[in-house]
């Protein structure tokens, strides 16, 4: 399916989450909103570029986000010792002191859930945009719209930010390639995410899903 090409959803029902109505939406071309009949609530949008923008998009988040979790997030220098470390680092300091539980807090919400979101958009968006029909592409969207929530790379930034703020007084702090990497991260991630369209993915797999039933019985 072409990242441009109409969506037909002409012999679907469709149930507007804010009036309940039930519908049947007409074909929507690329770059137009499908619209409830009767309270005019936009149902679903049909964007140009509907996979091929998410998919450059997710290609550059994980760039960066093998380069945020590579490399340094900062370097503190104490009385003439350098300490460094990733974010992962960060975590693992926690478990070390004995508080495994903090350490989840921080390393769950912003390496693992990203990480696992991050790679499964490239693995649906991949697979749909090359026609690749790679196995588990549904079961992988669904466990992503379960992820979303969860990836909270932007509140681990502001806890980098406050205590950056803390640690000036104490030692000479030094950003490193991480920090920056994490950081254009979180803005890569929010505008991938912006640009996804759930429903377009969704009619993209049953398209697929379609025209290999009826290759599989031809």
């Amino acid at each position: 399916m072409d990242s441009t090409e109409t969506i037909d959803q002409s012999g679907i029902l469709f149930v507007c989450h804010e009036c309940d109505a039930l519908q049947r939406v007409p074909a929507v071309e690329p770059g137009h909103d499908a619209e409830c009949v009767r309270c005019g609530l936009r149902l679903f949008r049909n964007p140009k570029g509907s996979i091929d923008k998410p998919l450059a998009l997710i290609i550059a988040s994980i760039i960066l986000f093998l380069i945020a979790n590579t490399y340094p997030i900062m370097t503190l220098t104490i009385a003439g010792v350098k300490l460094t470390g990733t974010i992962t680092d960060t975590a693992w300091v926690f478990v070390q002191q004995g508080s495994p539980e903090i350490a989840a807090i921080v390393w769950l919400p912003s390496v693992l859930f990203p990480g696992l979101t991050i790679a499964g958009l490239f693995y649906v968006l991949f697979s749909i945009r090359f026609q690749m029909n790679w196995p588990h592409t549904r079961t992988i969207l669904a466990w992503i719209t379960h992820l979303l929530p969860w990836g909270m790379m932007d509140v681990f930034l502001l806890g980098i930010l406050v205590a950056l703020v803390k640690l000036v007084a104490l030692a000479d702090v030094l950003l490193g390639t991480g920090f920056y990497a994490f950081l254009i991260l979180i803005f890569l991630y929010a505008a991938t995410i912006a640009s996804l369209e759930p429903h377009t993915l969704w009619e993209s797999l049953n398209v697929r899903a379609d025209e290999q039933g009826a290759f599989e019985n031809g």
